[in-house]
């Protein structure tokens, strides 16, 4: 992955509403700029084929300019994937100044593009100012470290990758870590939910992995820890725990 992004995850913020963020637009020139990032982005699953699609905004009152689509073929993993994928474009956009929002709520006018169905969408907008990112990524609510990680081996790393984006804050990841070994779950519990519908849980948090994953690769990286990554298929989407991924620590 571009290394670069790592120091996005400091800055970055979900801008819930665009509002007060100046009167600078996106130009033509990053919007084809964003179409070729994402094709040089690092897939999480590489047999998996994806697309983007910009849209001006839609008619929904948050102020955004565009919105990018993300449609994906149903593969094992592929929730996880464009999560993955979606969360190094949300921090290249944030190195350019572009204020986004994973919006899960969104509807496109297209359920499917050249074959490849819908999963979810990114609204943008420009922002004027770096001042109206985050300030001081620690002060933003998230579990304490000690709900997501158990262990006390690359606890560093830890008290980075809890500030990762997700859906309603459900923060569905817990993680077991040992020298050689960081294991990463799915954590479901009845609860919690915020706006998502019930049934849409599950769909969600899947790509709150995959986001999840990115913001644990890049900290890995960034760290000069070098390591082999096993991906899982989740055989029960309704258990507690899933088992998603093992890093093997390479010494």
């Amino acid at each position: 992955m571009n290394k670069e992004l790592y120091e996005m995850i400091f800055k970055r913020k979900s801008f819930h509403l665009f509002r007060n963020i100046g009167h600078e637009h996106i130009t033509k020139e990053e919007l084809s700029d964003i179409e070729k990032e994402f094709s040089k982005l690092k897939s999480l699953v590489d047999d998996i084929k994806v697309k983007i699609k910009i849209v001006k905004k839609k008619s929904i009152l948050r102020g955004q300019e565009y919105c990018i689509l993300f449609y994906s073929e149903k593969k094992d993993n592929y929730l996880q994937n464009i999560g993955y994928l979606g969360e190094q474009l949300d921090l290249y956009l944030v190195s350019k100044n572009i204020g986004t929002l994973w919006f899960g709520i969104g509807k496109p006018d297209e359920q499917q593009l050249d074959g490849l169905d819908f999963v979810i969408m990114i609204a943008i907008a420009k922002v004027d100012s770096e001042d109206k990112f985050r300030k001081d990524m620690f002060k933003s609510k998230r579990k304490e470290l000690s709900e997501i990680w158990t262990g006390d081996n690359y606890l560093d790393i830890a008290n980075i990758v809890r500030f990762a984006p997700s859906a309603c804050n459900t923060q569905p990841w817990k993680v077991e870590a040992s020298e050689k070994e960081i294991k990463v779950y799915r954590y479901r519990k009845e609860g919690k939910r915020g706006i998502m519908p019930k049934d849409r849980v599950i769909y969600y948090n899947q790509i709150d992995i995959g986001i999840f994953l990115c913001f644990l690769e890049l900290c890995l990286e960034h760290n000069k820890i070098k390591y082999i990554r096993d991906l899982f298929v989740e055989e029960d989407h309704e258990k507690e725990n899933n088992l998603t991924t093992i890093y093997h620590i390479k010494k």
